[in-house]
């Protein structure tokens, strides 16, 4: 079965109708079927939330993880020391945030395809 991640981008175009978001939701859609898999680590779900909250509130903010938390995507609210070595070895050679090297990290773990 093939598998994909989230990162922070990838939720907020499908949030704000961006360019991309019909893909994402291609993907959100397969994964209500059972045919593919969706992971997002909390830390990029962070990222989104902490938009929300900045941008909407509170409650909004609120509303909308909880509403992940209902989809398909699996959270993963663990750092494993696999994804941790591997972020770190991400960030130290290119120049990206934390949050993408932990989603890319996951990406590497879990074979999948990052989503972004």
């Amino acid at each position: 079965m093939k598998t994909y991640i989230l990162d922070a981008c990838a939720l907020i175009a499908v949030l704000n109708k961006e360019k991309g978001a019909e893909s994402v939701k291609e993907i959100l859609e397969k994964a209500r079927n059972n045919t593919v898999k969706i992971y997002m680590n909390k830390v990029n779900l962070l990222e989104v939330y902490y938009g929300i909250l900045r941008e909407y509130g509170e409650e909004t903010a609120d509303n909308i993880i909880s509403e992940v938390y209902c989809s398909p995507v699996k959270i993963i609210d663990k750092l494993s020391d696999k994804v941790f070595k591997h972020a770190g070895i991400l960030k130290s050679k290119y120049k990206i945030s934390l949050a993408d090297s932990i989603a890319l990290a996951e990406s590497i773990n879990k074979k999948g395809e990052l989503i972004t």
